[in-house]
């Protein structure tokens, strides 16, 4: 009898792919999953290109470069010849200032624009961010694209401020004339390479804080897993080239170009419910038989006090107002238009995603310990 062989499975082809940013924390999740998922020739442009490759570069191509300026970008686009820019580059909420916020949010991709424009790009796909409609006071309940961004003059986070000038542009920028465009909002994004969620929540543990709450925990609230984030990141590019094909512009209802799309996990649950999933996976094993809940209204109070204190004294504070906002406010999102115009659906859940990060960060710092050992 003839043995059966089966055929191998046709990755989708995406043509050229040129990720910004792709030795960042996304950017290099985007990466992996374009080289592991698709046909396609992939280079990477970053400010340094030195962090978070693939080991011996595995066909995709590195360049240092500048997204402030044109003649940098073009340079590297006439060599790698995108079909699709993926732009993920922004400075972190950790350590960077409003100026470099507006440089590198704003400016950089009014560059990037322009830059794709020169070099005969079809699409572009923009990281932006969920927070564009929220003003951190207000409760966002199911949120969706019809939601209103939030005017500068009322937007207390100048990071968001950034993010959305630039979405803007980036929109205004569709079919101008042959480019295509769109924005994808991520919702608190978490996961392996992680700086800004993980590690701050599990140093909860060996410091014995995980025995504190801010509120009542019955705040619902959105995380995503990294590697969810990057797989509608391809779709969109997927979207954007299939549109660029097509000799006539698709129906309101079902096109891609020129729109925003929320981009979360499906699946919000109550704030500190996540947070004390991390401390399991990290170890704690106390549970939560013993928590001290600190009203949100006594934890802005202790939160501005505490901010004046260590401002008096030179040094930051462990509790701000912003943190008891954060922590005490309903905000999740709806992403049906994800699902309904590029086919998007979560492809890792909750639990695993977390187990996946925490597993990351305890595997990163172990490595520390052992280089600081020798």
């Amino acid at each position: 009898m003839t043995p059966v062989t089966e055929k191998p499975v046709s990755k989708p082809t995406l043509g050229n792919i040129t990720v910004i940013g792709g030795c960042g924390f996304l950017g290099h999740h985007i990466v992996n999953l374009l080289h592991d998922s698709y046909d396609c020739k992939i280079s990477v442009i970053d400010l340094f290109t030195t962090r978070n490759r693939r080991p011996d570069s595995d066909g995709v191509a590195y360049y240092d470069g500048d997204i402030t300026l044109t003649s940098s970008l073009t340079k590297i686009f006439q060599k790698c010849k995108p079909d699709i820019v993926i732009h993920t580059a922004s400075p972190t909420l950790i350590g960077a200032n409003d100026a470099l916020y507006y440089k590198v949010n704003v400016e950089g991709t009014k560059t990037v624009i322009e830059a794709c424009k020169q070099c005969g790009v079809k699409g572009l796909v923009y990281t932006s961010s969920a927070s564009v409609i929220s003003d951190t006071v207000s409760d966002l309940v199911n949120a969706d694209e019809r939601w209103p961004v939030i005017p500068s003059s009322k937007q207390i986070e100048y990071y968001s401020t950034t993010k959305a000038e630039a979405e803007s542009a980036v929109l205004a920028a569709n079919r101008s004339p042959t480019l295509l465009t769109l924005s994808l909002r991520p919702a608190g994004i978490f996961g392996p390479g992680d700086v800004q969620l993980l590690p701050p929540i599990m140093k909860l543990v060996p410091d014995n804080k995980t025995g504190f709450q801010l509120g009542e925990n019955t705040n619902l609230f959105d995380f995503t897993y990294v590697g969810n984030v990057a797989h509608a990141h391809c779709l969109a590019a997927r979207a954007l080239l299939a549109t660029a094909r097509m000799s006539i512009v698709p129906l309101d209802h079902e096109r891609v170009d020129g729109e925003a799309f929320f981009i979360t996990n499906d699946s919000p649950v109550p704030f500190w419910d996540f947070a004390r999933a991390i401390f399991k996976a990290a170890g704690e094993k106390r549970g939560t038989e013993h928590v001290w809940v600190i009203g949100s209204d006594v934890g802005l109070i202790l939160g501005g006090v505490l901010e004046w204190v260590m401002w008096a004294v030179g040094r930051p504070s462990k509790l701000t107002r912003r943190q008891v906002r954060y922590s005490c406010m309903t905000r999740y999102y709806s992403c049906a238009k994800a699902k309904e115009r590029l086919g998007y659906a979560p492809i890792v859940g909750l639990d695993e995603g977390i187990k996946l990060g925490v597993g990351a960060v305890l595997e990163q710092q172990q490595s520390e310990r052992e280089k600081k050992s020798q």
